[in-house]
């Protein structure tokens, strides 16, 4: 497969040539940008417990490390390719540039469905994945997180791995781990709590408060989508609308929040949910629901040119990779949305990533109050020079967060030069 072949890529790679055009970013720049650093493809064979012997394929894209090490998840999922892989390396390029971390892009994952595997056949995936690309990863070279279909337990096997490897323990090597073994408080929470920051960000802009009044619906109730919920109802907010791979549920009043955690907690499907006033919808019906808030936090891709004139939300906050192509950008624009972009909306996670491994590196560990604080401050920082940025350029909010990324590329590029001179 080419890198250049998934829709995700191809958006990304236009993204960069509309900022580019409207910043006037050196050209010579913005032809370095286009391309992964390094793109290592492996094969990862492993026994199942059947004892047939099953190979998967697997991805580790490190797209620009000028300002630092790379950062960026491993995902599990029958979608993952090389070009997929390469194109959210970077957006993660863009985010942690956006956001001011010393981190460059990054990511990796197998295609694979992880809900097809058992423990065991999921550690040894791990496992073997882990060995398999370990020479391109480490605390100062690439640091790997949790994404769709991992986990802390995922970082655990993974940086045990690596350990033994090494011959002595570096849990530095990945973030996103178990609290037990050097991981962070508030990472497992940290990007749908900076969802719910930057939404708050945008409705102060547009004069809205977060209240009783204010309906959210968000597509996909996963490690994003929960504590996004969580954070916006406990500001009073009526969450009417939320979905899982089965379906979507809608509630107009505003469904009950920790019983439909609880629901998923236990590994049920929403589209067996069932409770009183609660109408079952499909996934593409949530996305056009009636509210004020929409937060697409599943996958990429999810609105497009065909469905975005139907979007009624006043704010849409990208709480997944690229889930608004382009020409949805325009549209959502044109009808007056106001558009979170996901390299600032979702950035909450690689934020306290960035915090995990610092605290990681010094042996040195902060209270929750300190790191929500820290994140807080951090992407109200950012959101406040997007917002700026784009008034500046009169453009949306989408193209001004990457003109905010490509500023700081430009001058650490600049200043780094091209080896060999």
């Amino acid at each position: 497969m080419s890198l250049f072949d998934s829709p995700l890529f191809k958006d990304a790679f236009d993204q960069l040539e509309r900022a580019a055009g409207t910043m006037g970013l050196d050209p010579n720049i913005a032809e370095r940008l286009k391309y992964p650093k390094r793109a290592l493809t492996v094969s990862v064979p492993i026994r199942l417990d059947d004892g047939t012997v099953k190979t998967f394929m697997g991805y580790r894209v490190q797209h620009n490390m000028t300002i630092g090490p790379g950062k960026g998840g491993i995902r599990f999922h029958p979608k993952v390719d090389l070009s997929e892989t390469a194109a959210l390396a970077m957006l993660m390029t863009f985010k942690c540039a956006l956001v001011g971390l010393p981190l460059g892009g990054a990511k990796g994952g197998i295609s694979v469905d992880p809900n097809e595997l058992s423990r065991q056949e999921l550690q040894a995936l791990t496992r073997r994945y882990a060995t398999e690309i370990n020479m391109i990863v480490g605390p100062s070279i690439d640091i790997p997180a949790p994404d769709i279909g991992t986990d802390g337990q995922t970082m655990a096997w993974f940086m045990d791995t690596y350990s033994q490897l090494k011959g002595y323990t570096v849990p530095g090597v990945v973030t996103g781990k178990p609290i037990s073994v050097g991981g962070s408080l508030g990472r497992a929470e940290s990007t749908g709590k900076g969802v719910a920051y930057c939404i708050n960000f945008a409705a102060k802009k547009l004069g809205m408060e977060i209240n009783s009044k204010t309906a959210v619906a968000i597509h996909g109730f996963g490690k994003v989508g929960v504590p996004a919920a969580e954070d916006l109802a406990a500001q009073g907010a009526r969450i009417v609308a939320i979905s899982d791979v089965s379906g979507a549920i809608y509630k107009e009043s505003g469904l009950d929040i920790k019983e439909c955690v609880d629901w998923v907690k236990d590994r049920r499907f929403l589209k067996d949910y069932d409770a009183p006033g609660v109408e079952h919808i499909t996934n593409e019906q949530l996305l056009t629901c009636p509210c004020d808030v929409l937060i697409p936090a599943a996958i990429d891709g999810v609105i497009t040119e065909e469905n975005a004139g139907e979007v009624k939300a006043k704010i849409v906050a990208e709480g997944a990779n690229g889930p608004c192509s382009r020409g949805a950008i325009d549209i959502l624009t044109e009808n007056g949305s106001f558009i979170i972009p996901d390299i600032l909306c979702n950035a909450g996670g690689v934020i306290v990533s960035y915090f995990e491994w610092v605290q990681g590196l010094q042996n040195f560990f902060w209270d929750l109050d300190q790191i929500n604080g820290k994140l807080h401050d951090i992407l109200k920082d950012a959101f406040e020079n997007v917002y700026e940025c784009s008034k500046t350029y009169n453009v949306d909010m989408k193209r001004a967060a990457m003109i905010g990324a490509l500023r700081r590329l430009e001058r650490a590029m600049r200043l780094r030069g091209l080896f060999p001179a």
